[in-house]
């Protein structure tokens, strides 16, 4: 990400972006009761189950995470929405390890494998495809992005950072599809948006 970038995503968060914001994508509130539900099922109840959260920004999937019981990473190239990610935690009890990164350079190498990566309203292909390689066996990846469309809806005015129709669900290569969506919605503040929605499972290896 460009300097330019990287400080406008700074000032953007500095004046207030976002605030308010604070609970979970739709995507998760309507699927990690049955997710977290299995996976302890799997693991038991005292296993460390980890959670990435790409592009997390203010930190609302991330705490969400850490209060269901995984111990989460968050990445984000914004200093200052990882400083308010880390504020909002804090007040709530919470651990979560905040890494600043430019996730134009892929994802950390040094991370470890995940039981469960979200990807939400930042679309970057490969990046997927990466993450899609860094799941457990019975890991779960659950992404969002902007598609195009023709409509007049929220989002990037650019159609390069909008997916076309069966981009995600390409980019989740050998997961099993769980739920691949498309569509015009409406978003939780009423106003019109179009996205492609995945979730998608590493299955187990059978011997």
């Amino acid at each position: 990400m460009s300097t330019s970038d990287r400080d406008k995503w700074q000032e953007r968060y500095r004046a207030g972006a976002y605030t308010g914001r604070d609970q979970p994508s739709v995507l998760l509130a309507e699927h990690m009761p049955d997710i977290v539900a299995t996976q302890r099922a799997v693991a038991g109840e005292d296993a460390e189950l980890r959670a990435l959260d790409v592009a997390c920004g203010a930190g609302r999937n991330a705490i969400y995470l850490a209060g269901l019981g995984y111990r989460v990473d968050g990445l984000d190239i914004a200093a200052e929405a990882l400083s308010r990610a880390d504020d909002t935690a804090r007040r709530a009890g919470l651990e979560i390890s905040w890494i600043e990164h430019d996730l134009d350079r892929g994802l950390p190498r040094r991370l470890p494998d995940y039981d469960l990566i979200v990807v939400m309203r930042y679309l970057d292909l490969s990046l997927v495809q990466a993450a899609a390689q860094r799941l457990r066996p019975g890991g779960y990846l659950l992404c969002e992005v902007h598609m195009i469309s023709d409509e007049p809806v929220i989002g990037p005015r650019d159609a390069n950072f909008r997916a076309r129709p069966g981009e995600l669900r390409a980019a989740a290569g050998d997961l099993e599809v769980v739920e691949h969506w498309e569509g015009r919605t409406k978003d939780p503040d009423g106003r019109d948006v179009a996205l492609a929605r995945l979730v998608a499972c590493r299955l187990y290896d059978i011997p």
